[in-house]
C-alpha cells in the first residue's frame, strides 16, 4: 500500500473513531470512565436561575449535583436556548438533559426520556388593566386579544388549542414573554408553572392570576440520547431512590412554593 493510501486509511480509521465517540457520548461508561456528568439546562426560574455572579442554581441544577454526586462524578452544566436543547443532546454534545422538560410523544421520538421525576402544568396569568372586562375564560378567545408564549413549547400547543380565535405570540424566552404583558403588548402570558404565578406576586398591581389550577398538568422528565439503555435505568433508580426518601420533594417544594430562593440569585 502506498503512503498516500495508507495515510487515507489512517484518517478514515481516526473519522469513524471520531464519530463513534460522538454518538455514545452519552453512555453510561463513558460518564464513569471521563468523570464528569454533562447537562444541559436552560434558564427558566426555578429550575435554572443565573446569580448575580454568573453561577447557576435553581431545581434542576440542585437534580443535577445530586445525580452527579450519587454516580461518583463532577457535573458540568452546559447552557443551551431552549430550540437548541435538544439538538445538543443528539449530537452528544451533553448527557442528559434537566430543564423541567414536558414529557411528550413528539419528543420521545428523538430521546429518550426518564419516568417523571416533577409534577408541572401550563398555567395563565393576566394583564389585569387590558383584561379588566373580562370576566370568564372564554372572552379572552377573541381576536385582538394577545397570547404571550416561549417558542417550541408546550405552552404554544395550550394556547393555540384553547385560543384559537386570539393571536398566540411567541417569543424566545421566557423574560421575553412576561415582558410582553408587562409592556401591555400582550393581555396574558401562558407559560410552565410556577412562572405565571411568580410573575403575578412580583406584579402584584399589574398581573393577576385568574385560575386556581393549571390549563394542564404534566410529568416532566430526564432526557438521554435514544439507545442509552443503562443510562437511562441509573436515572429511573435515582429518581425512584430520591422519591421514597423525599428528597425531590424537599427540593421541589423550596424552588416552587415560593420565592425564597430569590436570595441564591443575588450570591
Amino acid at each position: 500500500m502506498s503512503v498516500s493510501k495508507k495515510l487515507f486509511a489512517h484518517l478514515c480509521a481516526l473519522l469513524l473513531v471520531s464519530l463513534s465517540a460522538a454518538v455514545h457520548a452519552g453512555s453510561l461508561e463513558d460518564i464513569l470512565e471521563r468523570g464528569t456528568l454533562r447537562v444541559g439546562v436552560s434558564l427558566f426560574a426555578p429550575w435554572t436561575v443565573e446569580t448575580e455572579s454568573g453561577a447557576l442554581v435553581g431545581f434542576d441544577i440542585d437534580v443535577s449535583k445530586k445525580i452527579a454526586a450519587d454516580m461518583g462524578v463532577e457535573v458540568e452544566f452546559k447552557r443551551y436556548k431552549w430550540d437548541d436543547i435538544i439538538p445538543g443532546l443528539e449530537k452528544g454534545e451533553i448527557d442528559v438533559i434537566a430543564a423541567g422538560m414536558a414529557i411528550t410523544p413528539g419528543r420521545a421520538l428523538r430521546i429518550s426520556f426518564s419516568q417523571g421525576y416533577s409534577d408541572a402544568g401550563i398555567s395563565l396569568a393576566t394583564n389585569t388593566p387590558m383584561t379588566r372586562q373580562i370576566g370568564k375564560l372564554e372572552q379572552l378567545n377573541a381576536e385582538g386579544i394577545v397570547i404571550a408564549v416561549v417558542k417550541s413549547t408546550v405552552s404554544v400547543g395550550v394556547a393555540e388549542t384553547l385560543f384559537d380565535q386570539a393571536e398566540t405570540r411567541a417569543f424566545d424566552s421566557v423574560a421575553a414573554a412576561q415582558q410582553a404583558v408587562l409592556n401591555d403588548e400582550a393581555h396574558a402570558y401562558i407559560g410552565a408553572t410556577p412562572l405565571p404565578k411568580f410573575l403575578s406576586l412580583q406584579n402584584p398591581s399589574k398581573v393577576d392570576m385568574p385560575l386556581q389550577k393549571p390549563l394542564l398538568e404534566f410529568k416532566t422528565g430526564l432526557a438521554v440520547q435514544q439507545d442509552e439503555q443503562e443510562l437511562l435505568n441509573f436515572l429511573n433508580a435515582w429518581i425512584t431512590a430520591r422519591t421514597a426518601d423525599k428528597w425531590i420533594s424537599a427540593s421541589h417544594k423550596f424552588w416552587f412554593d415560593s420565592l425564597d430562593w430569590r436570595n441564591k440569585k443575588r450570591e
